[in-house]
C-alpha cells in the first residue's frame, strides 16, 4: 500500500513527516483490548520510506492483525492510500487516531487571588469554539484530551468590573506537550472621555458646562473638558450653551465596550456667536462719546455708552425685535428719532445710528446810558422751536429776547437774525441801543390880568434825550436754525 498525504500548506508530506513508528500485530496473543482474532506477533508489514510503501509479509500469505503506526508531525489536509493486490483476497482497514493533550491554567485576581466562576472558552485554529468551562476550586480550569497540534486559543471572560491584566485571549500549543495558559485580572478602571468646546472660528470657549449621564464638568481656559470615570455603555454628551451663543454642532452618542479601558476622545462641540447690533451717535458729523444707549428685547434690558468715536454695540444678541433708545445728553437736542426698532436674525445689524445737534447760546447785557443794568427787561427769540421769552434779572442778564422798558425807544433796529448751527455756537455781544424818550413841553396858560393869551414857551420838563446801551446775556437751548431777536420799541409817556 502506497501512502501519500498533502499538508495544510498544500505540499506533499515527506516520509519523515508521515512519521512511521513501526509495525505490529494487534491480533497477537497478549495484546490488551485486541479484537476477537488470532495472529502472529512476527507477522508485521515492512515500510519503505523511499517509495512511501507499506508491504505485507514476504510470502504474501493471508494475515490477521498486521498493522503499522504513523504519527504525522505536520497537519494533513488530504491523505491518499493506493492498494496493490499481491495474492488471495486481501482486506485492509485504516484507522485514524490522534494524540490527545490537555490545556490547563489558573485565573488570578492581582489583588484578591484565585477567582472562581470565570468563563473560559477554547477556540481551534479555524476560529471555531470547541469547548467552554468555568474556573473552580481555586481559579482552576482545564480542557483535557485535545488533538496534539498548534493553533488553539484560550479566552477568559472576566467578571463585571474586572479586566485582564495583559490579554484575555492567549495561544495554546499542543504540538509537543500539554499547554498551561494562566490569566491575571484586576479591577476595571473607568474610561476617560474628553473633548473640546470652540466657537466657529476655533477659539476656545472656557467655562462651558458639559454633562454626561447627569455628571457635569466645565471647560478649562483652552476649552477642553474631561470625564475620567465613565462606565461601559452608550452615552450622550451635552452642553449648556453659553449666553449669546447657539449650538452649531454636537458629537454623536459614543459607546464604551464592556471591559474596555481605551479612552474616548473627540467629544467636541462648536457654538456660534449670536449677531451684534451696532451704530453711532454723531453731531455735525462728529461722534459723540459717553451717550447712553439702551436696547430692550429678548435679551432683556441692555445698556451701554458710546465710545470715544461715538460708536456703540450690543454683541451676542438672541434673535428677535429690539427697541433701541438713545438718551439725549445735556447740551444737545436730538435730530430725528431717539428710538428705533430693529429685528435681529442670523446676521449682524449695523448702522443703527442717531443724530444730535449741539445747543448754542446768545448773550448780552441791558443797561442804561450810565452803564447801570436794567432789570425786568423782556427778551424774545423766535427760532426753530417758536418764540421764547425770558426776563433780565437785577444784573441785567437775560436769555434770548428783550422788551425795551417804558421810557426808552430803540435807536437801532429792534429785530436781529442770528444763526445757530448743529455745532452749537456761542454768540455774544448782541446789544441794543435805546434812547430816553423826550417829554413834550406844556401848553402856556393866559397871563393874569390880561385878556389875551400871548404866545410863550416854557422850558421842557422831564428827562433830556439820552442814549442807553441795552446789553443781554442768554443761553439758547435750541437746535440749529435762524433766530429772530426782537426788541420792543417803546416811548416814555409825557407828563403833565
Amino acid at each position: 500500500m502506497r501512502i501519500q498525504a498533502i499538508g495544510s500548506d498544500g505540499a506533499a508530506l515527506t516520509a519523515a513527516e508521515l512519521g512511521f513508528q513501526g509495525g505490529f500485530n494487534y491480533c497477537a496473543p497478549g495484546v490488551v483490548g485486541k479484537p476477537s482474532c488470532t495472529g502472529v506477533a512476527t507477522d508485521v508489514p515492512a515500510w519503505d520510506p523511499a517509495t512511501l510503501t507499506l508491504t505485507g509479509n514476504a510470502a504474501a500469505a493471508d494475515t490477521s492483525g498486521a498493522a503499522a503506526w504513523f504519527e504525522p508531525s505536520t497537519p494533513i489536509s488530504s491523505p491518499t492510500f493506493v492498494f496493490t493486490r499481491r495474492a488471495g483476497f486481501p482486506v485492509y482497514q485504516t484507522w485514524f487516531a490522534s494524540l490527545a493533550r490537555d490545556i490547563t491554567g489558573t485565573v488570578t485576581d492581582v489583588c484578591t487571588g484565585p477567582v472562581d466562576g470565570v468563563e473560559m472558552t477554547l477556540i481551534d485554529g479555524n476560529g471555531t469554539v470547541v469547548a467552554t468551562t468555568t474556573t473552580a476550586g481555586g481559579g482552576l480550569y482545564s480542557f483535557p484530551g485535545f488533538f496534539a497540534t498548534g493553533g488553539y486559543t484560550v479566552q477568559a471572560t472576566p467578571p463585571a468590573g474586572k479586566i485582564a491584566v495583559d490579554a484575555n485571549r492567549k495561544p495554546a500549543d499542543l504540538t509537543t506537550t500539554d499547554a498551561v495558559v494562566d490569566f491575571s485580572i484586576r479591577d476595571l478602571v473607568p474610561v476617560a472621555v474628553s473633548g473640546r468646546v470652540t466657537d466657529t472660528d476655533d477659539n476656545p470657549m472656557p467655562g462651558v458646562t458639559v454633562t454626561i449621564d447627569g455628571v457635569t464638568t466645565t471647560t478649562d481656559s483652552n476649552g477642553y473638558h474631561l470625564f475620567d470615570t465613565v462606565p461601559a455603555g452608550t452615552h450622550t454628551a451635552t452642553i449648556t450653551t453659553p449666553d449669546g451663543y447657539t449650538l452649531a454642532t454636537s458629537p454623536p452618542p459614543f459607546t464604551i465596550p464592556e471591559g474596555s479601558e481605551t479612552p474616548i476622545t473627540g467629544v467636541d462641540f462648536v457654538v456660534a456667536a449670536n449677531p451684534t447690533l451696532s451704530g453711532a451717535v454723531t453731531a455735525a458729523g462728529t461722534g459723540v462719546p459717553g451717550v447712553t444707549v439702551t436696547a430692550v428685547g429678548p435679551a432683556g434690558t441692555l445698556t451701554t455708552v458710546t465710545a470715544a468715536d461715538g460708536t456703540y454695540s450690543f454683541p451676542l444678541l438672541p434673535a428677535g425685535d429690539y427697541e433701541v433708545t438713545m438718551t439725549t445728553p445735556d447740551g444737545y437736542l436730538v435730530v430725528g428719532a431717539s428710538t428705533r426698532t430693529e429685528s435681529v436674525a442670523d446676521a449682524d445689524v449695523t448702522n443703527v445710528d442717531f443724530e444730535l445737534a449741539r445747543t448754542g447760546s446768545v448773550e448780552g447785557v441791558v443797561e442804561d446810558e450810565d452803564g447801570i443794568p436794567i432789570s425786568d427787561v423782556t427778551v424774545t427769540v423766535t427760532g426753530p422751536d417758536g418764540p421764547t421769552t425770558l426776563t433780565t434779572g437785577a444784573d441785567g442778564d437775560y436769555t434770548i429776547t428783550i422788551t425795551v422798558p417804558a421810557g426808552y425807544e430803540s435807536v437801532a433796529p429792534a429785530t436781529r437774525t442770528i444763526t445757530i448751527t448743529a455745532a452749537g455756537e456761542a454768540i455774544a455781544d448782541q446789544d441794543f441801543v435805546l434812547s430816553a424818550a423826550a417829554t413834550p413841553a406844556p401848553t402856556p396858560g393866559p397871563t393874569p390880568g390880561s385878556g389875551s393869551s400871548p404866545a410863550g414857551t416854557l422850558p421842557a420838563t422831564g428827562v433830556d434825550p439820552a442814549v442807553a446801551s441795552v446789553g443781554w446775556s442768554a443761553v439758547l437751548a435750541v437746535g440749529a436754525g435762524a433766530l429772530l431777536v426782537v426788541a420792543a420799541r417803546l416811548r416814555r409817556r409825557a407828563t403833565r
